[in-house]
Protein backbone atom coordinates (compact mmCIF):
# COMPACT_ATOMS: atom_id res chain seq x y z
CA UNK A 1 0.00 0.00 0.00
CA UNK A 2 1.59 3.26 -1.04
CA UNK A 3 2.15 5.79 1.70
CA UNK A 4 -0.44 8.05 0.31
CA UNK A 5 -3.12 5.99 0.58
CA UNK A 6 -2.21 5.35 4.27
CA UNK A 7 -2.16 8.91 4.79
CA UNK A 8 -5.85 9.12 2.84
CA UNK A 9 -7.38 6.63 5.15
CA UNK A 10 -6.02 7.74 8.29
CA UNK A 11 -9.05 9.15 10.69
CA UNK A 12 -6.19 11.54 12.45
CA UNK A 13 -5.17 12.86 9.20
CA UNK A 14 -8.92 13.31 7.90
CA UNK A 15 -10.35 14.87 10.54
CA UNK A 16 -7.71 17.08 11.24
CA UNK A 17 -7.45 18.06 7.71
CA UNK A 18 -11.29 18.57 7.38
CA UNK A 19 -11.18 20.92 10.33
CA UNK A 20 -9.27 23.82 8.26
CA UNK A 21 -13.41 24.68 7.38
CA UNK A 22 -13.48 25.42 11.61
CA UNK A 23 -10.30 27.60 11.00
CA UNK A 24 -11.97 29.88 8.68
CA UNK A 25 -14.20 30.79 11.26
CA UNK A 26 -10.78 31.89 13.52
CA UNK A 27 -9.77 33.53 10.78
CA UNK A 28 -12.85 35.84 11.14
CA UNK A 29 -12.99 36.30 14.30
CA UNK A 30 -9.58 37.68 14.21
CA UNK A 31 -9.88 39.45 10.82
CA UNK A 32 -11.99 42.48 12.72
CA UNK A 33 -10.81 41.89 16.65
CA UNK A 34 -7.26 43.10 15.49
CA UNK A 35 -8.27 45.73 13.28
CA UNK A 36 -11.46 47.31 14.94
CA UNK A 37 -9.02 49.54 17.45
CA UNK A 38 -6.74 50.72 15.08
CA UNK A 39 -6.49 54.18 13.81
CA UNK A 40 -6.37 53.24 9.87
CA UNK A 41 -9.55 51.11 9.75
CA UNK A 42 -11.10 53.76 11.72
CA UNK A 43 -10.45 56.47 9.94
CA UNK A 44 -10.81 54.58 6.22
CA UNK A 45 -14.28 53.07 7.31
CA UNK A 46 -15.48 57.02 8.64
CA UNK A 47 -15.23 55.94 13.02
CA UNK A 48 -18.28 53.49 12.71
CA UNK A 49 -20.60 53.97 15.60
CA UNK A 50 -20.72 51.06 18.31
CA UNK A 51 -23.94 50.15 16.87
CA UNK A 52 -22.80 50.02 13.21
CA UNK A 53 -19.42 48.21 14.35
CA UNK A 54 -22.05 45.52 15.96
CA UNK A 55 -23.53 45.52 12.54
CA UNK A 56 -20.43 44.78 10.30
CA UNK A 57 -18.91 42.58 13.09
CA UNK A 58 -22.33 40.40 13.18
CA UNK A 59 -22.93 40.08 9.08
CA UNK A 60 -20.86 37.00 9.45
CA UNK A 61 -22.90 35.26 11.60
CA UNK A 62 -25.83 36.50 10.24
CA UNK A 63 -24.06 34.82 6.68
CA UNK A 64 -22.96 32.04 8.71
CA UNK A 65 -27.11 31.15 10.30
CA UNK A 66 -27.99 30.99 6.39
CA UNK A 67 -25.01 28.83 5.93
CA UNK A 68 -25.65 26.08 8.14
CA UNK A 69 -29.23 25.52 6.80
CA UNK A 70 -28.15 24.80 4.09
CA UNK A 71 -25.56 22.39 4.70
CA UNK A 72 -27.93 20.42 6.27
CA UNK A 73 -29.94 19.31 2.98
CA UNK A 74 -26.57 19.35 1.11
CA UNK A 75 -25.11 17.28 3.09
CA UNK A 76 -27.46 14.43 2.42
CA UNK A 77 -27.77 15.31 -1.27
CA UNK A 78 -24.30 16.26 -2.46
CA UNK A 79 -22.61 14.32 0.76
CA UNK A 80 -20.80 15.71 3.65
CA UNK A 81 -17.24 16.13 1.31
CA UNK A 82 -18.98 18.30 -1.30
CA UNK A 83 -20.51 20.47 0.87
CA UNK A 84 -16.89 21.09 2.14
CA UNK A 85 -15.62 21.89 -1.31
CA UNK A 86 -18.66 24.29 -1.44
CA UNK A 87 -17.79 26.14 1.60
CA UNK A 88 -14.11 26.64 0.67
CA UNK A 89 -15.19 28.17 -2.79
CA UNK A 90 -18.04 30.65 -1.67
CA UNK A 91 -15.35 31.42 1.54
CA UNK A 92 -12.69 32.49 -1.67
CA UNK A 93 -14.88 34.86 -3.19
CA UNK A 94 -16.36 36.54 0.10
CA UNK A 95 -12.40 37.31 1.19
CA UNK A 96 -11.43 38.87 -2.15
CA UNK A 97 -14.63 40.79 -1.44
CA UNK A 98 -13.55 42.04 1.89
CA UNK A 99 -9.89 42.30 0.85
CA UNK A 100 -11.23 44.90 -2.20
CA UNK A 101 -13.54 46.75 0.31
CA UNK A 102 -13.88 50.37 -0.33
CA UNK A 103 -17.18 51.16 1.65
CA UNK A 104 -18.81 49.54 4.83
CA UNK A 105 -21.13 48.45 2.50
CA UNK A 106 -18.69 46.32 0.33
CA UNK A 107 -16.86 45.05 3.60
CA UNK A 108 -20.46 43.59 5.10
CA UNK A 109 -21.80 42.50 1.71
CA UNK A 110 -18.16 40.08 1.53
CA UNK A 111 -18.15 39.21 5.31
CA UNK A 112 -21.74 37.80 4.67
CA UNK A 113 -20.82 35.63 1.99
CA UNK A 114 -17.75 34.80 4.22
CA UNK A 115 -20.26 33.43 6.74
CA UNK A 116 -22.28 31.74 4.35
CA UNK A 117 -19.16 29.20 4.00
CA UNK A 118 -18.02 29.24 7.46
CA UNK A 119 -22.00 28.64 8.72
CA UNK A 120 -21.79 25.59 5.60
CA UNK A 121 -18.20 24.42 7.32
CA UNK A 122 -18.95 24.91 10.56
CA UNK A 123 -22.01 22.49 10.75
CA UNK A 124 -20.66 19.50 8.33
CA UNK A 125 -16.95 19.29 9.12
CA UNK A 126 -18.30 17.78 12.94
CA UNK A 127 -20.83 15.39 10.83
CA UNK A 128 -18.41 14.23 8.68
CA UNK A 129 -15.68 13.83 11.59
CA UNK A 130 -18.08 11.92 13.82
CA UNK A 131 -19.01 9.25 10.96
CA UNK A 132 -15.34 8.56 10.17
CA UNK A 133 -14.54 8.32 13.37
CA UNK A 134 -14.31 5.13 15.77
CA UNK A 135 -16.59 5.82 19.16
CA UNK A 136 -13.37 5.67 21.37
CA UNK A 137 -11.85 8.61 19.61
CA UNK A 138 -14.91 10.32 18.54
CA UNK A 139 -14.65 13.06 20.33
CA UNK A 140 -11.13 13.70 20.14
CA UNK A 141 -11.34 13.65 16.16
CA UNK A 142 -14.15 16.11 16.29
CA UNK A 143 -12.62 18.87 19.26
CA UNK A 144 -9.74 19.02 16.35
CA UNK A 145 -12.97 21.17 14.80
CA UNK A 146 -12.22 23.71 17.75
CA UNK A 147 -8.58 23.82 17.80
CA UNK A 148 -8.28 24.59 14.38
CA UNK A 149 -10.75 28.03 15.25
CA UNK A 150 -8.30 28.53 17.78
CA UNK A 151 -5.23 28.05 15.21
CA UNK A 152 -7.03 30.51 12.68
CA UNK A 153 -7.91 33.17 15.64
CA UNK A 154 -3.94 32.84 16.80
CA UNK A 155 -2.70 32.46 13.40
CA UNK A 156 -4.90 35.59 11.60
CA UNK A 157 -4.16 37.73 14.68
CA UNK A 158 -0.51 37.81 14.50
CA UNK A 159 -0.78 38.54 10.60
CA UNK A 160 -2.99 41.60 11.88
CA UNK A 161 -0.44 42.54 14.59
CA UNK A 162 2.49 42.53 12.06
CA UNK A 163 0.65 44.40 9.59
CA UNK A 164 -0.60 46.96 12.25
CA UNK A 165 2.76 48.69 11.63
CA UNK A 166 1.99 49.82 8.34
CA UNK A 167 1.00 53.10 7.52
CA UNK A 168 -1.46 52.44 4.68
CA UNK A 169 -4.94 50.56 4.47
CA UNK A 170 -3.08 47.78 3.62
CA UNK A 171 -2.53 47.02 7.23
CA UNK A 172 -6.06 45.73 7.17
CA UNK A 173 -6.74 44.66 3.69
CA UNK A 174 -3.24 42.03 3.64
CA UNK A 175 -4.64 39.81 6.47
CA UNK A 176 -8.09 40.03 5.06
CA UNK A 177 -6.98 38.46 1.69
CA UNK A 178 -4.53 36.26 3.56
CA UNK A 179 -8.03 34.31 4.58
CA UNK A 180 -8.18 32.86 0.74
CA UNK A 181 -5.10 30.53 1.03
CA UNK A 182 -6.96 28.71 3.77
CA UNK A 183 -10.17 28.28 1.36
CA UNK A 184 -7.24 27.04 -1.30
CA UNK A 185 -5.91 24.89 0.50
CA UNK A 186 -9.22 22.93 2.44
CA UNK A 187 -10.67 23.34 -1.83
CA UNK A 188 -8.02 21.18 -3.07
CA UNK A 189 -7.38 18.92 -0.07
CA UNK A 190 -10.49 17.71 0.37
CA UNK A 191 -11.69 16.97 -2.62
CA UNK A 192 -9.70 13.69 -3.01
CA UNK A 193 -10.72 12.70 0.73
CA UNK A 194 -13.40 9.62 1.20
CA UNK A 195 -16.86 9.71 1.48
CA UNK A 196 -18.05 9.41 4.66
CA UNK A 197 -19.03 5.64 4.47
CA UNK A 198 -22.14 6.17 6.43
CA UNK A 199 -23.71 8.60 3.83
CA UNK A 200 -22.62 5.94 1.33
CA UNK A 201 -24.10 3.04 3.02
CA UNK A 202 -27.25 5.60 3.17
CA UNK A 203 -27.57 6.23 -0.22
CA UNK A 204 -27.31 2.33 -1.14
CA UNK A 205 -23.93 2.35 -2.02
CA UNK A 206 -23.12 -0.24 0.63
CA UNK A 207 -19.71 -1.76 -0.74
CA UNK A 208 -18.07 1.28 -0.95
CA UNK A 209 -19.63 2.46 2.42
CA UNK A 210 -17.77 -1.19 3.16
CA UNK A 211 -14.37 -0.26 1.19
CA UNK A 212 -13.88 3.01 3.01
CA UNK A 213 -14.89 1.69 6.11
CA UNK A 214 -12.08 -1.08 5.73
CA UNK A 215 -9.43 1.40 4.87
CA UNK A 216 -10.14 3.81 7.41
CA UNK A 217 -10.14 0.70 10.51
CA UNK A 218 -8.18 -1.67 8.94
CA UNK A 219 -6.30 -1.23 6.49
CA UNK A 220 -8.44 -2.18 3.87
CA UNK A 221 -9.64 -5.32 4.96
CA UNK A 222 -12.96 -6.21 4.70
CA UNK A 223 -13.07 -9.28 7.01
CA UNK A 224 -11.66 -7.50 10.04
CA UNK A 225 -14.22 -8.46 13.00
CA UNK A 226 -14.39 -4.91 13.89
CA UNK A 227 -15.02 -3.97 10.19
CA UNK A 228 -18.18 -6.19 9.81
CA UNK A 229 -19.33 -5.49 13.36
CA UNK A 230 -19.71 -1.77 12.73
CA UNK A 231 -20.68 -1.85 9.45
CA UNK A 232 -23.64 -4.44 10.31
CA UNK A 233 -24.52 -2.22 12.70
CA UNK A 234 -24.70 0.69 10.34
CA UNK A 235 -27.00 -1.39 7.86
CA UNK A 236 -29.68 -2.57 10.71
CA UNK A 237 -29.89 1.53 11.35
CA UNK A 238 -30.63 1.69 7.65
CA UNK A 239 -32.66 -1.05 7.40
CA UNK A 240 -34.80 0.21 10.21
CA UNK A 241 -34.83 3.83 8.69
CA UNK A 242 -36.63 2.15 5.78
CA UNK A 243 -39.40 1.45 8.12
CA UNK A 244 -40.14 4.39 8.98
CA UNK A 245 -42.18 7.66 6.75
CA UNK A 246 -40.33 9.50 4.01
CA UNK A 247 -37.80 12.23 6.00
CA UNK A 248 -39.07 15.92 6.43
CA UNK A 249 -37.90 18.14 8.78
CA UNK A 250 -41.26 17.88 10.81
CA UNK A 251 -39.99 14.76 11.89
CA UNK A 252 -37.31 16.53 13.65
CA UNK A 253 -40.26 18.09 16.19
CA UNK A 254 -41.46 14.88 16.94
CA UNK A 255 -41.31 12.52 19.60
CA UNK A 256 -38.31 10.61 20.08
CA UNK A 257 -36.41 13.05 18.26
CA UNK A 258 -37.33 16.27 19.61
CA UNK A 259 -35.72 15.92 22.30
CA UNK A 260 -32.30 15.49 20.92
CA UNK A 261 -32.82 17.86 18.34
CA UNK A 262 -33.61 20.66 21.51
CA UNK A 263 -30.42 19.77 23.20
CA UNK A 264 -28.35 20.10 20.39
CA UNK A 265 -30.01 23.73 19.76
CA UNK A 266 -29.64 24.65 23.03
CA UNK A 267 -26.18 23.32 23.96
CA UNK A 268 -24.67 25.74 20.92
CA UNK A 269 -26.67 28.52 21.70
CA UNK A 270 -25.50 28.21 25.49
CA UNK A 271 -22.03 28.14 23.68
CA UNK A 272 -22.46 31.78 22.18
CA UNK A 273 -24.13 32.71 25.76
CA UNK A 274 -20.78 32.08 27.79
CA UNK A 275 -19.39 35.11 26.28
CA UNK A 276 -16.41 33.64 24.40
CA UNK A 277 -16.82 34.76 21.20
CA UNK A 278 -17.65 38.02 22.51
CA UNK A 279 -14.64 38.14 24.43
CA UNK A 280 -12.80 37.28 20.78
CA UNK A 281 -14.22 39.91 18.62
CA UNK A 282 -14.01 42.40 21.23
CA UNK A 283 -10.53 42.42 23.01
CA UNK A 284 -9.60 45.47 22.20
CA UNK A 285 -12.44 47.15 24.08
CA UNK A 286 -12.34 44.64 26.78
CA UNK A 287 -8.84 45.12 27.46
CA UNK A 288 -9.26 48.83 27.27
CA UNK A 289 -11.94 49.05 30.11
CA UNK A 290 -9.15 47.06 32.32
CA UNK A 291 -7.05 49.92 31.87
CA UNK A 292 -4.73 48.42 28.91
CA UNK A 293 -4.29 51.23 27.05
CA UNK A 294 -1.77 51.98 23.90
CA UNK A 295 -2.53 49.85 20.68
CA UNK A 296 0.82 47.97 21.30
CA UNK A 297 0.23 46.86 24.58
CA UNK A 298 -3.61 46.20 23.88
CA UNK A 299 -2.60 43.94 21.08
CA UNK A 300 0.09 42.26 22.99
CA UNK A 301 -2.43 41.33 26.22
CA UNK A 302 -4.34 40.41 23.28
CA UNK A 303 -2.36 38.06 21.76
CA UNK A 304 -1.33 35.98 25.16
CA UNK A 305 -5.03 35.33 25.47
CA UNK A 306 -5.20 33.70 22.06
CA UNK A 307 -2.07 31.71 22.98
CA UNK A 308 -4.15 30.27 26.00
CA UNK A 309 -7.09 29.32 23.95
CA UNK A 310 -4.25 27.04 21.85
CA UNK A 311 -3.02 25.76 24.28
CA UNK A 312 -5.69 25.03 26.88
CA UNK A 313 -7.79 22.94 24.06
CA UNK A 314 -5.14 20.70 23.68
CA UNK A 315 -5.84 18.84 27.28
CA UNK A 316 -9.61 18.83 26.25
CA UNK A 317 -8.37 17.12 22.64
CA UNK A 318 -6.68 14.69 24.45
CA UNK A 319 -8.67 13.81 27.53
CA UNK A 320 -12.61 13.97 26.29
CA UNK A 321 -13.65 10.51 25.31
CA UNK A 322 -11.46 9.40 29.22
CA UNK A 323 -13.54 12.35 30.67
CA UNK A 324 -16.79 12.27 29.46
CA UNK A 325 -19.10 15.00 28.23
CA UNK A 326 -21.03 15.62 30.84
CA UNK A 327 -18.50 16.59 33.60
CA UNK A 328 -16.33 18.56 30.98
CA UNK A 329 -19.15 20.88 30.21
CA UNK A 330 -20.38 20.96 34.31
CA UNK A 331 -16.70 21.99 35.38
CA UNK A 332 -16.30 24.58 32.66
CA UNK A 333 -19.57 26.64 32.82
CA UNK A 334 -18.98 26.45 36.72
CA UNK A 335 -15.64 28.33 36.18
CA UNK A 336 -16.38 30.31 33.59
CA UNK A 337 -19.53 32.05 35.76
CA UNK A 338 -16.60 32.35 38.63
CA UNK A 339 -14.17 34.40 36.10
CA UNK A 340 -17.11 36.76 34.79
CA UNK A 341 -18.76 37.27 38.04
CA UNK A 342 -15.61 38.45 39.21
CA UNK A 343 -14.67 40.71 35.97
CA UNK A 344 -17.93 42.60 36.38
CA UNK A 345 -17.24 42.93 39.95
CA UNK A 346 -13.92 44.43 40.08
CA UNK A 347 -14.64 46.71 37.12
CA UNK A 348 -17.92 47.73 39.02
CA UNK A 349 -15.69 48.74 41.89
CA UNK A 350 -12.75 49.75 40.84
CA UNK A 351 -13.89 51.30 37.22
CA UNK A 352 -15.07 54.63 36.33
CA UNK A 353 -17.11 56.53 33.54
CA UNK A 354 -14.92 57.53 30.48
CA UNK A 355 -14.12 59.13 27.26
CA UNK A 356 -11.68 57.58 24.94
CA UNK A 357 -10.94 59.65 22.12
CA UNK A 358 -12.02 57.89 18.77
CA UNK A 359 -13.61 55.25 20.30
CA UNK A 360 -17.40 55.40 21.34
CA UNK A 361 -17.92 52.00 22.55
CA UNK A 362 -15.29 51.80 25.99
CA UNK A 363 -17.25 54.14 28.52
CA UNK A 364 -16.23 52.77 31.38
CA UNK A 365 -12.64 51.08 32.38
CA UNK A 366 -10.21 51.14 35.23
CA UNK A 367 -8.26 53.89 35.39
CA UNK A 368 -5.97 54.27 38.71
CA UNK A 369 -6.05 51.21 40.38
CA UNK A 370 -2.77 48.98 38.94
CA UNK A 371 -3.77 45.62 40.96
CA UNK A 372 -7.81 45.68 40.08
CA UNK A 373 -6.31 46.00 35.80
CA UNK A 374 -4.09 43.14 36.02
CA UNK A 375 -7.07 41.60 38.39
CA UNK A 376 -9.27 41.40 35.57
CA UNK A 377 -7.03 40.19 32.94
CA UNK A 378 -6.12 37.69 34.63
CA UNK A 379 -9.67 36.75 34.93
CA UNK A 380 -10.02 37.27 31.84
CA UNK A 381 -7.02 34.98 30.66
CA UNK A 382 -9.08 31.81 33.09
CA UNK A 383 -12.28 32.45 31.65
CA UNK A 384 -10.75 31.61 28.17
CA UNK A 385 -9.03 28.52 29.73
CA UNK A 386 -12.16 27.11 31.14
CA UNK A 387 -13.57 27.89 27.68
CA UNK A 388 -10.92 26.34 25.88
CA UNK A 389 -11.14 23.16 27.82
CA UNK A 390 -15.00 22.92 28.06
CA UNK A 391 -17.25 24.30 26.11
CA UNK A 392 -15.28 24.73 23.15
CA UNK A 393 -14.54 21.47 21.88
CA UNK A 394 -18.03 19.69 23.20
CA UNK A 395 -20.04 22.43 21.83
CA UNK A 396 -19.12 20.97 18.31
CA UNK A 397 -18.68 17.02 19.60
CA UNK A 398 -22.24 16.16 21.36
CA UNK A 399 -24.60 17.77 18.51
CA UNK A 400 -22.53 15.91 15.96
CA UNK A 401 -22.96 12.69 17.29
CA UNK A 402 -26.39 12.37 19.46
CA UNK A 403 -28.89 11.92 16.32
CA UNK A 404 -29.93 9.46 13.87
CA UNK A 405 -28.32 9.07 10.20
CA UNK A 406 -31.60 9.75 9.17
CA UNK A 407 -32.09 13.40 10.74
CA UNK A 408 -28.18 13.72 11.46
CA UNK A 409 -27.19 16.37 8.79
CA UNK A 410 -30.88 18.23 9.33
CA UNK A 411 -30.56 18.32 12.85
CA UNK A 412 -26.77 19.23 13.01
CA UNK A 413 -28.22 21.89 10.56
CA UNK A 414 -30.09 23.31 13.02
CA UNK A 415 -28.38 23.43 16.28
CA UNK A 416 -25.69 25.45 14.09
CA UNK A 417 -27.96 27.55 12.84
CA UNK A 418 -28.90 28.30 16.58
CA UNK A 419 -25.30 28.92 16.75
CA UNK A 420 -25.12 31.43 14.45
CA UNK A 421 -27.91 33.14 15.73
CA UNK A 422 -26.95 33.86 18.96
CA UNK A 423 -23.77 34.98 17.58
CA UNK A 424 -25.38 37.68 15.52
CA UNK A 425 -27.46 38.79 18.16
CA UNK A 426 -24.46 38.96 20.40
CA UNK A 427 -22.14 40.56 18.05
CA UNK A 428 -24.44 43.29 17.24
CA UNK A 429 -25.62 43.82 20.82
CA UNK A 430 -22.13 43.78 22.92
CA UNK A 431 -20.89 46.93 22.25
CA UNK A 432 -24.39 48.86 22.51
CA UNK A 433 -24.08 47.15 25.79
CA UNK A 434 -20.62 47.76 27.03
CA UNK A 435 -21.14 51.32 25.82
CA UNK A 436 -24.79 51.78 27.68
CA UNK A 437 -24.34 49.11 30.32
CA UNK A 438 -20.73 48.82 31.21
CA UNK A 439 -19.68 46.48 33.54
CA UNK A 440 -23.15 44.94 34.13
CA UNK A 441 -22.33 43.14 30.63
CA UNK A 442 -20.00 40.60 32.72
CA UNK A 443 -22.89 40.11 34.46
CA UNK A 444 -25.11 38.92 32.23
CA UNK A 445 -23.29 36.43 30.86
CA UNK A 446 -22.05 34.86 34.11
CA UNK A 447 -26.17 34.96 34.90
CA UNK A 448 -26.16 32.49 31.74
CA UNK A 449 -23.62 30.17 32.86
CA UNK A 450 -25.26 29.44 35.57
CA UNK A 451 -28.06 28.63 34.34
CA UNK A 452 -26.70 25.85 31.50
CA UNK A 453 -24.63 24.15 33.90
CA UNK A 454 -27.95 23.62 35.64
CA UNK A 455 -29.63 22.63 32.25
CA UNK A 456 -26.44 20.30 31.61
CA UNK A 457 -27.27 18.62 34.87
CA UNK A 458 -30.96 17.50 34.67
CA UNK A 459 -30.86 17.18 30.73
CA UNK A 460 -27.72 16.03 28.58
CA UNK A 461 -26.48 11.99 29.17
CA UNK A 462 -23.45 10.82 28.66
CA UNK A 463 -22.32 9.59 25.03
CA UNK A 464 -18.80 8.92 25.28
CA UNK A 465 -17.74 5.55 24.65
CA UNK A 466 -21.04 4.94 22.49
CA UNK A 467 -21.39 4.31 18.70
CA UNK A 468 -23.35 6.70 17.07
CA UNK A 469 -26.01 4.27 16.15
CA UNK A 470 -26.44 3.75 19.73
CA UNK A 471 -27.19 6.93 20.49
CA UNK A 472 -31.16 5.94 20.11
CA UNK A 473 -31.48 3.40 22.63
CA UNK A 474 -29.53 5.76 25.02
CA UNK A 475 -31.88 8.91 24.84
CA UNK A 476 -34.96 6.62 24.22
CA UNK A 477 -34.87 5.23 27.74
CA UNK A 478 -35.88 6.66 30.93
CA UNK A 479 -32.83 7.06 32.37
CA UNK A 480 -31.93 10.67 34.15
CA UNK A 481 -29.28 12.28 32.17
CA UNK A 482 -27.09 12.26 35.91
CA UNK A 483 -27.25 8.79 36.08
CA UNK A 484 -26.38 7.87 32.08
CA UNK A 485 -22.46 7.60 33.01
CA UNK A 486 -23.09 4.30 34.78
CA UNK A 487 -24.69 2.74 31.82
CA UNK A 488 -22.50 -0.99 30.38
CA UNK A 489 -20.58 -0.17 27.58
CA UNK A 490 -20.90 0.06 24.37
CA UNK A 491 -22.23 -3.33 22.09
CA UNK A 492 -19.65 -3.04 20.07
CA UNK A 493 -17.37 -5.14 21.52
CA UNK A 494 -19.28 -8.13 22.29
CA UNK A 495 -20.30 -8.21 18.37
CA UNK A 496 -16.65 -8.13 17.48
CA UNK A 497 -16.08 -11.13 19.95
CA UNK A 498 -18.83 -13.06 18.80
CA UNK A 499 -18.19 -12.20 14.79
CA UNK A 500 -14.02 -13.48 15.68
CA UNK A 501 -15.95 -16.62 17.44
CA UNK A 502 -17.71 -17.45 13.83
CA UNK A 503 -14.70 -17.01 12.03
CA UNK A 504 -12.60 -19.39 14.34
CA UNK A 505 -15.94 -21.90 13.59
CA UNK A 506 -16.99 -21.25 16.91
CA UNK A 507 -20.86 -20.99 17.69
CA UNK A 508 -21.66 -16.94 18.78
CA UNK A 509 -24.18 -16.83 21.79
CA UNK A 510 -27.82 -16.00 21.26
CA UNK A 511 -27.53 -12.63 22.46
CA UNK A 512 -26.38 -11.44 19.60
CA UNK A 513 -28.14 -12.87 16.95
CA UNK A 514 -29.41 -9.64 16.06
CA UNK A 515 -26.45 -8.76 14.80
CA UNK A 516 -25.55 -11.06 12.64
Amino acid sequence: MSGRYSILNNVYFLGGFATMGGMLFGFDISSMSGVVGTDRYQNYFNRPSSSLQGGIVASMAAGSFFGALMAGPLGDKISRKRTIMLAAMIWIVGSILQCAAVNVAMLIVGRIINGVAVGLASMIVPVYQSEIAPKNIRGRIVSLQQWAITWGILIQYFIQYGCSFIDSDAAFRIPWGVQIVPGIILLAGISIFPYSPRWLADKGRSDEALQVLANLRANGDRNDPAVMAEFQEIEDAINFDKTLAARSYSELFKYPNARRVFLGITLQSWSQLTGMNVAMYYIVYIFQGAGITGQNANLQASSIQYVLNVVMTIPAILFIDKWGRRPVLLVGSTFMALWLFLIGGLMGKYGSSINFEGNKTTTWAISDNDAASKAVIACSYLFVCSFAISWGPVSWTYPAEIYPLRIRSKAVSLSTAANWAFNFILAYAVPPALENIQYRTYFIFAAFCVAMTIHVFFMFPETKGRTLEEMDELFNSDIPAWKTRALPASKLEQDIENIKMQQAGEKAPNTAAGHQ
